[in-house]
Formats: C-alpha cells, sequence, structure tokens
C-alpha cells in the first residue's frame, strides 16, 4: 500500500503549494513511484495549476489530470457522503499504482465554507493518509495596504499562530484524522524559532492516537517546522497582471511575461520624478498620452545606471502616435509593454490585487520554493515519519538528488564560460538558489545580467566576469607564455588565446581561481578540453584523458567508457580508461565491477581486436588487482545474469557488471546513445577523467538540468580532489 500525505490547511492563501512541491521532491529519495491526487478540484471550468505543476514533476507516475481529481464543490454540496465515497474510490484506483502519493487538500475557493477544514479531515481519515497542516504566517493571506512588495500581507504574530493551530488540531481530532506535522508557511522570517516554540506546547496537547510521530522518550510527537515569506513567491508575473488589466502585449518578448513583478509604480508625473521612483522588478504604470515618460522609462530600463522593471502598463487606451511605435520598435528592449482600457487608479488597484501563484512555467519560483523547503523542514525527518522506507534501488531521480545533496555539503566554485547562452543562465540560477555551488559566469557583466534579469532570474550571487578583463588576462597570458614557450607561443599569442572562453576559464581553474569548469553547451568538445589538455594535464599514473557516461536506468546508475574523447584506444589506454572509470565509479557510490566489452566472450573468439581487449584486461589485473575486471566478454554476458550463468558461469563480474568499458570510440558512443533512446536512460555526461582538476564537456544538447547535473559532478569531483 501506497504512504499517503494529506496536506491541507485551515484557510486560503496560505501558500500550500510550496509545501506540496517540497514534498513531492523530498519523496523522490526515497519512493521511486510517486503519485499526486487532488480531493476536491477547485473549478472544473479552469485546469487547476498547482495540480499541473505537481503532475509536471518528473517523480509523479503518469497520470492523466482526469485521474488526479476526486470531485468539485458541486458534487460535495450536493452529496457529501456520496462525495467522500467517490473521492476513497478514486484515490484507490491511483494508491495501488504508486509507493506514495502526494493528497493535495481543497483550496478554501468554495463560497463560505466554514466546515471545509473538517471535510478536509474526513477525507484523509477515510484515506488513511496523515494530515500536514499549513497555517498562513500571514492575516487572512490578505495583502498589506502599504506593502514593501507587491503581496506582501501583514504578519501574523507567534501567539495568533498558536491559537489558530490550536482551533486547527482540534478540528483535526473531532475527525478523527493522524496529525504528522504543521508547517507554518509564509512565516515572519524574523520569528521563525519564537513561532516553532509557540506552536509545540499545542502539539503536545493533540492526543497520543491522533499524532504519527514519537519523540525519544517515545511520547506522541508531532513535527513543527516554519517557512518564511519570500518576495519571489508571493509577486504575481507580468502575465498575470496583464490578465488582472485586461490588457493585451502592445510589444516586447513575450518569454518575459513570465517574470515576477515586484513592485508597483505609477508613472503620472514629470521624467526627472518619476526617474527617483523607479523600483528594480517593478512594474510601471504610464498614461498612454503621455510618450514622453514611456520613452524615457525604457531608455532607464536599458541603462545600467538604473534598475530594470519588469513591464509597462499603458493605461487609457489612447493609441500610440506611429513615430513613438517605430522609437519604441528601434530600441528593442524586449520589454513586456501592456496596453489596457483601465485607467491609471482602476489598474494599480488590480495589480495590487493580483496574487503570486506557483506554476510550471516561473522556474526562479520553483527554484525558490524547493530551496526554502530544503533550509527549513528537515526532509530526512519527514520521510522517516511517513515510515518510507530506504528503496534496493536508485532510480535517475533519486541519483540526481544525491549529486546535489553532495555537491551542497562541500560546496566548490565552478566556471561558466559560456554565459551568453540561456540554457547556462538558467541551469545557473538553479544552482545558486539551491546552494550547490558558487559560480563564476564569464561574459560582459551588462549584457548578461540584462539578460538574466530580462529572464526572471537572480544571478546576484554569481560572479560576472569579462574574459577580456585587463588584469586577468594580463595574469593569464604570461602563465600561458611560460607553459607553451617550447612550442614558441609569444606573449603577444598567449594574451589572444587566453581571452577564448574556454582557455580563460581554464587559466581559472588551473591558477585556484575556481574548482572545476562546465562548458560545451554551445561549443565543442575539442573546443571545451584542448585548453585542459594543454593547462591542467593528465594526473600521475594516468596516461590518457577519458570519458564517462553514468547512465541513470528505472533502478540502478551504470558507467560507460569511454563514449567522447579517445577514438581507437590502444591496449595500454584502454586498461586506463577502465582504472580511470572504475575510480570514477567509486567517486559516485557505484561499487565497480569492470566489463572489458568485444564481440566474444572469454576465450570464444580470436582476431585483432578480442586480442586487444584480452591484454588490456591483463593490464588492469596487474595495475589495480584489487579491481573486479572481466574480459573479454559480449554485452548480453556482463549484464544479464541469466546468459552470464551459460557463459561465465564461475566470473563474480559477469552478470553484474557496472563499469562498461567499450573498445573503441564508435561503439561506445553508439550504444550509449542507443541505451539512452531506447530504454528511456538518462545519461549524465561526458564525465572527464584523468585530468588534474575538473574540467567537463556538454552536449550541445544539454538541457537545463543536463547543466546542474554536470556542474554538481564537477563540484563532486573538486571536492574529492582538495
Amino acid at each position: 500500500m501506497a504512504h499517503g500525505i494529506y496536506i491541507c490547511s485551515a484557510e486560503g492563501n496560505t501558500g500550500k503549494s510550496t509545501v506540496a512541491l517540497g514534498v513531492l521532491d523530498t519523496l523522490t529519495r526515497r519512493a521511486t513511484r510517486v503519485g499526486v491526487f487532488r480531493p476536491i478540484a477547485r473549478s472544473t471550468d479552469e485546469r487547476d495549476y498547482v495540480l499541473d505543476l505537481l503532475l509536471a514533476h518528473d517523480a509523479v507516475v503518469p497520470l492523466a489530470y482526469e485521474e488526479a481529481i476526486g470531485v468539485d464543490y458541486d458534487a460535495v454540496h450536493a452529496d457529501p457522503e456520496g462525495a467522500l465515497a467517490e473521492i476513497v474510490r478514486r484515490y484507490k484506483a491511483i494508491e495501488h499504482r504508486c509507493d506514495a502519493v502526494v493528497i493535495l487538500g481543497s483550496d478554501f475557493t468554495d463560497v463560505g465554507s466554514p466546515t471545509e477544514l473538517a471535510y478536509n479531515a474526513r477525507i484523509a481519515a477515510n484515506l488513511a493518509a496523515p494530515v500536514l497542516l499549513v497555517l498562513g504566517g500571514r492575516v487572512g493571506g490578505g495583502i498589506r495596504q502599504r506593502a514593501e512588495h507587491l503581496g506582501q500581507a501583514e504578519a501574523r504574530t507567534p501567539d495568533d499562530l498558536a491559537q489558530l493551530a490550536d482551533l486547527a488540531v482540534e478540528e483535526l481530532a473531532r475527525e478523527h484524522s493522524t496529525l504528522l506535522g504543521v508547517v507554518v508557511n509564509r512565516a515572519d522570517a524574523e520569528h521563525l524559532d519564537e513561532i516553532v516554540a509557540a506552536l509545540q506546547p499545542v502539539m503536545k496537547r493533540v492526543p497520543a492516537h491522533e499524532a504519527a510521530g514519537r519523540d525519544a522518550l517515545g511520547a506522541a510527537s508531532v513535527a513543527v517546522w516554519a517557512i518564511p515569506e519570500d518576495q519571489v513567491l508571493v509577486a504575481p508575473s507580468v502575465r498575470s497582471i496583464m490578465h488582472a488589466v485586461e490588457g493585451e502585449l502592445a510589444t516586447g518578448d513575450p518569454d518575459l511575461l513570465d517574470r515576477e513583478a515586484l513592485g508597483v509604480v505609477i508613472a503620472a508625473m514629470s521624467m526627472e520624478n518619476v526617474l527617483t521612483r523607479l523600483i528594480e522588478g517593478s512594474i510601471v504604470i504610464i498614461p498612454a498620452d503621455r510618450s514622453e515618460v514611456l520613452l524615457g522609462v525604457l531608455t532607464a530600463h536599458s541603462s545600467a545606471n538604473f534598475p530594470s522593471i519588469a513591464g509597462i502598463v499603458l493605461v487609457g487606451g489612447f493609441p500610440l502616435s506611429e513615430q513613438v511605435e517605430r522609437l519604441v520598435e528601434g530600441l528593442r528592449a524586449g520589454l513586456p509593454i501592456i496596453r489596457t482600457t483601465l485607467g491609471s487608479y482602476d489598474t494599480a488597484v488590480a495589480i495590487t490585487q493580483t496574487r503570486g501563484r506557483l506554476a510550471a512555467e516561473s522556474q526562479r519560483k520553483r527554484d525558490t520554493a524547493l530551496s526554502l523547503f530544503e533550509k527549513h523542514v528537515d526532509g530526512q525527518a519527514l520521510l522517516d515519519l511517513l515510515d518510507v522506507a530506504a528503496p534496493d534501488v536508485v532510480t535517475p531521480l533519486m541519483f540526481e538528488y544525491g549529486l546535489l545533496e553532495r555537491a551542497r555539503s562541500d560546496r566548490k566554485h565552478i566556471v561558466l564560460p559560456e554565459g551568453y547562452d540561456d540554457r547556462v543562465l538558467r541551469a545557473a540560477a538553479t544552482l545558486l538558489t539551491r546552494d550547490v555551488a558558487d559560480l563564476t559566469i564569464l561574459g560582459e557583466e551588462i549584457e548578461v545580467r540584462s539578460r538574466a534579469i530580462g529572464l526572471g532570474l537572480d544571478l546576484s550571487r554569481a560572479t560576472v566576469l569579462s574574459n577580456h578583463d585587463f588584469v586577468h588576462v594580463a595574469r593569464f597570458a604570461e602563465e600561458y607564455q611560460k607553459r607553451r614557450a617550447h612550442k614558441g607561443v609569444t606573449l603577444e599569442q598567449a594574451r589572444d588565446t587566453v581571452q577564448d572562453v574556454s582557455y580563460f576559464g581554464t587559466m581559472m581553474v588551473e591558477l585556484g581561481l575556481a574548482d572545476g569548469m562546465v562548458s560545451g553547451a554551445v561549443h565543442t568538445t575539442a573546443h571545451t578540453i584542448r585548453p585542459a589538455f594543454e593547462i591542467v594535464k593528465t594526473k600521475p599514473g594516468v596516461e590518457v584523458v577519458s570519458s564517462v557516461f553514468l547512465m541513470a536506468l528505472a533502478d540502478r546508475v551504470l558507467v560507460y567508457g569511454d563514449c567522447a574523447v579517445v577514438p581507437d584506444p590502444t591496449a595500454e589506454q584502454l586498461a586506463d580508461i577502465a582504472i580511470s572509470s572504475a575510480r570514477t565509479a567509486e567517486q559516485f557510490g557505484i561499487e565497480p565491477r569492470v566489463a572489458m566489452l568485444s564481440y566474444s566472450t572469454g576465450e570464444s573468439g580470436s582476431g585483432a581486436d578480442v586480442d586487444k581487449v584480452r591484454r588490456a584486461t591483463a593490464i588492469v589485473r596487474e595495475r589495480a588487482p584489487e579491481l573486479a575486471v572481466e574480459g573479454p566478454i559480449q554485452y548480453d554476458a556482463a549484464a544479464d545474469a541469466a546468459v552470464a550463468r551459460t557463459k561465465l558461469p564461475e566470473s563474480d563480474v559477469a552478470g553484474r557488471a557496472t563499469v562498461f568499458i567499450f573498445p573503441d570510440l564508435n561503439t561506445g558512443n553508439n550504444t550509449y546513445k542507443a541505451v539512452q533512446r531506447s530504454a528511456g536512460a538518462v545519461a549524465i555526461g561526458p564525465v572527464l577523467q584523468g585530468l588534474n582538476k575538473p574540467v567537463n564537456d556538454l552536449s550541445r544538447g544539454a538541457l537545463v538540468q543536463d547543466i546542474v547535473n554536470t556542474v554538481a559532478i564537477t563540484a563532486i569531483q573538486a571536492a574529492d580532489a582538495s
């Protein structure tokens, strides 16, 4: 039976979706099949954006939107008992397909529902799912009149929250639901400890049979956590504002509509006074007949000396003159400019009443929500309370999570040379928000930061460095010329060379200004790794730089090498690749059992290619006698226990191999791609091995998550080398 967790609140606008996303992400550490269920849908006419967000998570089993819904509010009103029975029936249809299910309680969007919490408690009891209660840290989830940023509301005091918790716990107990824990969301950041302390006495009054946990002495215990309010999470997107003011996009980049708006400025005054009131990330309201203000604000937005704004709303419905439209178009700011027929006052009211929501299209909000949950909720304790056992298998998501955890535990500094690629910027924002690594991004600072801001990304914690920086170029050129003088390289040639982003980044690593480098989203493999061959060099005892892919299958992770660097290795090089690959496997928690692959197994075949693998196997046994290695061996005998019993029954590696060494690049590259595409494996890499310091290459088709994973791997390599 699946472990269900019922996430509900005592009122609306608590930010329950942040908690649900965090719980779902936490469950992927142990559960291989996670489901999502919404007992009561908020609307039958409009899709539930929170449910869409959760269903889009990679860990969720394939579920149609309709499968993940119980009933709607109308069904509850018409027949509460019948609706409850239908909810249970539909939940059971999902439960048997999952190891764990995140159940998201109703949103209090119905008109007048004083018993809504009680009904959610009844559902939880009937689904045998413990409740994670979410309390709102803001008064009624409302919006403060003189807020410092959009979406801000008055904070509840610790005593207020204790009273609210007392009432909610009573309601849950009355319906015989089991309380797992309480999360105060959107809490006052300055009083998190006081809030937790105020709620703990309330939790001690929970009846023993209603509490899911036990403390060290075995007494009933309910966990309490508090997550602070974050201005990004409560901020509405520019797109939401456009809908709220009944406007349309007049000009600008549609992709930038998903940026968060952090404030609002009414620009109905002279330009010099408007300039002093501009706020970073704000929406600026401009009367459509004040073209001089529009042009001034656009110019300020493009200037490095003024804040970058999120968008402009032109009010009043007045048309712009043809000349002004041409001028705006020529500025190519990309900034969304929205046109509405509403007046300034009505527009301002509509904007301030627009709520932020955690939706699938906002990477920044998703990263922020997960980061806040990880920092303020003890995920290990939550899993223990749910009694989710550690799995016997390792899924791709589990492996990826482990990479981020290891990198986070010993943060390293990684340089990303391709600062003009949006994928790199998006990955950098995720890495920084999730505290995975410190980053330097190469590029002209104004251009890189402007693009990031336009994409709604927070790169404030990254260092942005020009690869033409005079001081660094002078130092790097001198160092490079010394190292390549034997090749006849002059200082002037060195100065030109080190301004190439790959050479610049590699010099940073070599001179200790960064711990590792990740590149290749735009550049070729050769362009990325050639500077490393020239500058970083190989480790002592390693003859050749090679690569592996970490192949995350549905239930385990395998190591494939070499699939990217050495075209036709000699027997000695093949042995070197095998030993390096085994060390890489150990580095990432994979017990190395090495299969030296060929088209024949054991002594069954002959020929130059088989003999090369046979010699390489002998060299591995001589150089690394502690390694479990078998070769030559065919892939099926290495991977399939049944085939192994027939072909090599006495082998400790056959049928159990974890490290697969291919005889040449042609075989390795095609095999990894075939497994990736046909078996649905996640291919992480190529991971370079054998260098003195970590430099890793990306595929030019790399996705944002691929870049995140490769940076984490590079950080782990750097930590192990230090």
